[in-house]
């Protein structure tokens, strides 16, 4: 059982252990016919190998697991024995015979997938019960730690706190231009611990692919846990799914591919025991009411319901963070029954002068610009107050970059002068 993990400011994570390797067919979860399938769909398409190179290609031990069933095989005459290279059937090396060429073409007819073999849906779903998302505990140091690139103020703090460790659903709203994609982004700085996912799971003889290198980053092994641990398993990085604009409804749901005939899993099962960031929030290709209807019983009961193309539906793990981020007002976007639902509702307002004066300092210490109180004062009088601007907390960092941009061009040393704060001022603002 893994233990909750407390994310503070010296934080103390155990590295959990991947499951014991399996020595029994039994062990594996799987039925003797279906791995004996896996072994000749893999000869039938890689070529010949031996039996060390089946177990490195399927992650299944050759002793107890797999020489049962190349003994099943050969018995049928499906594969043959065409030599070896070493002592022991670890090096005996296998090709398909013309009997299991057929074979193999039927098998393919159901399903192609080629890679490590699957586990149960079952045990994939356990384990996620084990390493879910309310095991973890933020304290208010580590916020500050994760978010110490930004100016957020304590009131800030005492509400991302409580909304992280809630382990559900958080609504960041407000003007665009006031960090709240940043500080989404800032959160999945928190969740550096491993967890165990599985390559791929298998229902009904359907196989679904989980393990993502583009959101799953994973962690080597030692030299034991090489040999001893269920390779099918990876211990990976507790996963940031980022997704905006281009979000459909087909990416919600398994993800069937007829030439390879099998599935990839969507990005909340890909995003699970982790952080599921939906950016731009209201300027998806759907509507945001059909998206939060999508998830009413998900975000309630830590579940979903996917389905297959069989028709059948399967119930998968939902525990992740959801993090919805918009500069559209909630209003507009959902109605107050949908806002109940997502927990915590937290408004990035706008920067005091304090806090803009702060992120005007950091941004010219990174861009090498001598920071001056006097051209900050000419800056909000002459142009946010004449030109009626409110404070967002990306301007210093857009209107330093233009001013840079504009004294390279001149080429003379950029500074905080009314001259060039002027020509920022007038190639970035639009008066509307």
């Amino acid at each position: 059982m893994l233990k909750p993990v407390s994310l503070s400011d010296e934080p103390q994570q155990t590295r959990p252990s991947l499951p014991r390797r399996p020595v029994t067919v039994e062990e594996t979860g799987l039925s003797m016919a279906y791995i004996a399938d896996l072994v000749l769909r893999a000869l039938y398409v890689i070529g010949e190998l031996t039996g060390q190179g089946l177990s490195d290609h399927l992650h299944l031990a050759h002793e107890g697991v797999l020489d049962k069933a190349i003994g099943y095989l050969r018995r049928e005459q499906l594969i043959e024995v065409k030599g070896a290279g070493g002592m022991g059937e670890r090096s005996y090396r296998y090709q398909v015979t013309q009997k299991g060429i057929e074979r193999a073409k039927e098998l393919g007819e159901r399903s192609q997938y080629i890679g490590p073999a699957p586990v149960p849906l079952a045990a994939y779903s356990a384990m996620m019960e084990k390493q879910g998302m309310r095991g973890i505990i933020v304290d208010e140091n580590a916020i500050r730690k994760a978010f110490g690139h930004l100016i957020i103020n304590d009131q800030m703090v005492q509400q991302i706190g409580p909304a992280i460790n809630s382990g559900r659903s958080i609504f960041l709203y407000g003007n665009a231009g006031n960090g709240k994609t940043a500080m989404a982004e800032a959160t999945a700085a928190l969740f550096s611990e491993t967890i165990i996912i599985p390559h791929a799971a298998v229902v009904d003889g359907q196989v679904i692919k989980i393990f993502d290198p583009i959101y799953h980053t994973e962690t080597p092994l030692s030299a034991s846990e090489e040999i001893t641990s269920d390779r099918r398993w990876v211990l990976s990085k507790r996963p940031v799914v980022i997704t905006g604009g281009e979000l459909n409804m087909a990416s919600l749901d398994l993800v069937y591919n007829p030439t390879s005939k099998y599935y990839e899993a969507p990005l909340q099962i890909k995003a699970n025991g982790g952080l599921f960031i939906i950016d731009d929030f209201g300027r998806q290709q759907m509507r945001p009411r059909d998206l939060l209807n999508r998830w009413i019983v998900p975000l309630e009961k830590r579940v979903d319901y996917l389905t297959l193309h069989t028709g059948k539906k399967i119930e998968v793990p939902f525990d992740e963070l959801i993090i919805f981020s918009t500069n559209i007002e909630p209003k507009q976007l959902v109605d107050e029954a949908f806002l109940r639902r997502i927990r915590y509702k937290i408004e990035v307002n706008n920067p005091s002068p304090a806090e803009y004066r702060e992120i005007m300092r950091r941004v010219c210490r990174e861009k090498e610009v001598t920071y001056s109180d006097e051209g900050l004062r000419y800056l909000l009088t002459e142009q946010y107050a004449r030109r009626g601007l409110d404070l967002r907390s990306v301007h210093p960092r857009d209107l330093i970059d233009q001013l840079v941009d504009i004294a390279h061009f001149n080429q003379s040393k950029p500074t905080m002068s009314r001259e060039l704060l002027d020509a920022a001022c007038k190639s970035y603002f639009v008066d509307l």
